[in-house]
């Protein structure tokens, strides 16, 4: 705990504290109690900075195992005025981050929800700009910009065009063989940067068990498009802890420019539609045209934008 002037740092003492934590506001908040109750939050993983009962700035990692995963709360009291506000919430940040992250080590990487129009905003564009402009200043730097999609029922899906066929994709070898050759020339950030310290096999494998394995919704979902036999490509139906989503599609190099994504696509969509779900959730790298224009041919709506920073 820091008690420096009026200002008090310190994390969560247990769930009880939960009201005061959600006294700032975020897009996630419906899902802090569940999160915490489930163990993706942790007590001493969410820290707030008060002046009295007032909280002043707040931050929460997430993670569904013993270590932070991601910085996915930073918020500030946005009615103050800089230098405090971001003065407050740098203090926090690196009270909370000596406490919690082991030293010497690289932080878990930031990641934020902004409207889609962020930057034409101005109310949103000083709330993004301040939260950022505090990471900087702990060494962290802009990494990827994403698409979040949405697709709602009653939103059509075009019917099979019969010129693929589709099957589940229930053998793990031939699934990670495909993710393999999908990597190839892949615009997707994380996977860039995967691969400047390891192999598209390794990434693939990685994806698979570190991601895939984790979901609870029936594999039988993920399903493999083929042409005259062949593949083609796949797509990977899911539910993750919050949603159903398509968690990963793609298109062999080789028939890549030919329509197939649109298809599979549709395929994933019509999988999870047959569910009765509420909504489908997807994401995309802002520079990845290709498939954010296939998601919105898709009826796939841009809902908002995800930010993400990391320290290097």
């Amino acid at each position: 705990m820091l008690i420096s002037h009026d200002l008090t740092i310190r994390p969560l003492a247990d769930a009880g504290d939960l009201d005061l934590f959600l006294s700032l506001s975020y897009t996630l908040d419906h899902e802090v109690a569940d999160d915490l109750a489930s163990g993706r939050r942790r007590p001493e993983w969410m820290w707030v900075a008060l002046s009295g009962d007032r909280v002043l700035a707040r931050l929460s990692w997430w993670n569904t195992g013993d270590s932070p995963q991601v910085l996915d709360f930073f918020d500030l009291d946005d009615t103050l005025d800089d230098p405090e506000r971001t003065d407050i919430g740098h203090r926090l940040l690196t009270t909370a981050m000596t406490a919690v992250l082991p030293e010497g080590t690289t932080p878990p990487e930031y990641s934020r929800f902004v409207p889609p129009d962020w930057r034409a905003d101005e109310q949103a564009r000083r709330v993004v700009e301040g939260r950022t402009a505090v990471l900087e200043r702990t060494g962290a730097r802009l990494f990827v910009e994403r698409l979040r999609l949405q697709w709602l029922p009653g939103t059509p899906i075009p019917e099979p065009t019969g010129r693929l066929k589709f099957r589940p994709a229930g053998d793990r070898g031939a699934l990670i063989d495909l993710m393999t050759l999908v990597l190839e020339n892949t615009l997707d950030a994380h996977s860039v940067a995967e691969m400047a310290t390891m192999t598209a096999r390794e990434s693939a494998t990685m994806m698979y068990e570190e991601e895939f394995l984790g979901f609870k919704s029936p594999r039988e979902w993920w399903t493999i498009a083929e042409l005259d036999g062949e593949p083609v490509g796949f797509v990977i139906p899911a539910r993750n802890n919050y949603n159903p989503i398509i968690a990963y599609i793609g298109v062999l190099p080789a028939h890549r420019g030919q329509g197939f994504i649109d298809e599979i696509l549709a395929e994933g969509t019509r999988v999870l539609a047959a569910n009765d779900v509420p909504r489908i959730r997807a994401a995309t790298d802002l520079g990845n045209v290709p498939m954010a224009r296939a998601f919105a041919r898709a009826g796939y709506e841009n809902f908002e934008r995800a930010l993400t920073m990391t320290w290097n």
